[in-house]
């Protein structure tokens, strides 16, 4: 259990990489724009991938009626994110340090991993929530109205996750370095979980 317990505490460490790096990026590219225009999505609120790009993006959506870019303080979401990453650093922290010393069964590793996952899920339900409001909420009275062939308001939601064309922009989302050392962490933990498994097994067979 002692090789399983750090690889527990290794594991949910690396979620602390998500206050340093981006969980998500978001590039629109067109051919007006020799450089793509992108913005990293942080747990504690979202810049521009360049210094003018925030900007650069929102002057753009005011003429098909989007909302501008929030700023931390505009979503809840960015005050709690990072309590719930302390919370569960230093809990996976605290069980993989009981796991080291045999105070608690490797059961609870797994617990942190599916309790990490519903949480996971939960914010990526969140963000998709938000990306449909921001891309479909639009402005009656915009510059540029474009509907589709049936006549209802065209909806500019970035994708999720991948790659979508919105009029002339090519627009990709994925995970940035943040959200890989979540995943990277997440998959510790299992490894974890595992480890301690295969010992329990040895000594009930000894």
């Amino acid at each position: 259990m002692k090789k399983a317990g750090i690889i527990m505490i290794l594991g949910s460490l690396l979620l602390l990489g998500l206050f340093k790096f981006p969980l998500w990026n978001i590039m629109l590219g067109a051919p007006q724009y020799p450089e793509p225009l992108g913005m990293n999505i942080y747990i504690e609120g979202i810049k521009g991938v360049q210094e003018f790009d925030l900007q650069n993006i929102d002057g753009l959506n005011h003429y098909i009626g989007m909302k501008t870019i929030p700023k931390a303080e505009d979503m809840w979401e960015f005050s709690v994110f990072p309590k719930v990453i302390i919370a569960m650093v230093i809990l996976g922290v605290v069980i993989g340090l009981l796991g080291y010393l045999k105070k608690v069964s490797y059961k609870y590793f797994l617990g942190w991993f599916l309790l990490m996952s519903v949480l996971g899920i939960l914010g990526m339900y969140d963000f998709n929530n938000w990306l449909i409001d921001y891309g479909s909420n639009l402005d009656p009275h915009a510059i540029i109205k474009v509907t589709n062939p049936d006549g209802t308001p065209m909806s500019y939601k970035p994708p999720l996750l991948g790659f979508q064309k919105l009029l002339n922009f090519d627009v990709t989302s994925l995970p940035h370095i943040g959200g890989y050392l979540m995943f990277v962490g997440m998959s510790l933990t299992l490894v974890a979980f595992g480890l301690g498994r295969k010992t329990s097994l040895k000594k009930t067979t000894q």
